[in-house]
């Protein structure tokens, strides 16, 4: 971090005390502050004290459910970045929360890393233009490009049309361009906390999202064994 700037501060609301802890170190590692708060009825107090660049917010929770107080937090002119951790991974479920004031949404189980980047995304977006931290957009790979407000991939500077599962696919592959992305990585992005799901089910967004980006002049490779990568298409194909 650039000498002279506050590490970023996160708000963390959640009950579980293992799960707490665990991303309260790994958030520390990472150079961030995090304030706790485990009850849902003090949780706008240490909302409105701390002030964090980020609020992290579980949704059973034991005095206020996480959607009243996020609904709450709204009301009142909160307008910090809110992600959502959860184990309630339905679809309807996330769309609840996002109606009600989420930023986004993570179920859980997570991997750190992802995490990690979400948090830091929501941040940059939430920063003023020209502060540090604030968005820039990612490197572009054969036309294709990150936008860092949306989140989506665009071509040429426009937006593709992606299902969900195809975005968290594509934004993997366009992180490590070149690269084989290994085949359960990939499933853990695209189906989160989603055990039911089989791992061979990530071959069917594959498909999908390989037709959706013949006409960019990126291939999507299966390599055996190793997974997955982008890479430019061979002249004149």
């Amino acid at each position: 971090m650039a000498l002279g700037f506050a590490p970023m501060k996160l708000l963390l609301v959640e009950d579980n005390p293992t799960m707490q802890t665990t991303l309260r170190r790994a958030f520390e590692r990472r150079g961030m502050q995090v304030v706790g708060c485990e009850d849902g009825a003090r949780a706008l107090d240490r909302w409105e004290a701390s002030m964090p660049d980020v609020v992290l917010l579980d949704l059973s929770l034991p005095g206020l459910d996480g959607l009243e107080v996020l609904s709450r937090a709204r009301a009142a002119g909160l307008r910090t970045p809110v992600m959502i951790l959860t184990a309630r991974g339905t679809v309807g479920d996330r769309i609840l929360g996002l109606n009600t004031g989420a930023d986004d949404y993570l179920a859980k189980p997570f991997d750190l890393d992802e995490l990690e980047a979400r948090v830091r995304a929501l941040a940059r977006r939430a920063a003023p233009a020209g502060t540090p931290g604030a968005p820039a957009p990612g490197p572009a790979f054969c036309g294709l490009q990150i936008d860092a407000e949306s989140g989506a991939v665009c071509h040429a500077g426009q937006p593709m049309d992606l299902t969900a599962r195809e975005l968290a696919l594509m934004r993997a592959l366009l992180a490590r361009p070149g690269q084989a992305v290994a085949k359960e990585r990939l499933f853990e992005l695209v189906f989160p906390g989603e055990r039911e799901v089989q791992t061979e089910a990530i071959e069917v967004v594959v498909y999908r999202l390989r037709k959706k980006i013949a006409h960019t002049g990126a291939q999507l490779v299966t390599l055996r064994g190793l997974g997955y990568l982008l890479k430019a298409a061979p002249a004149g194909t």
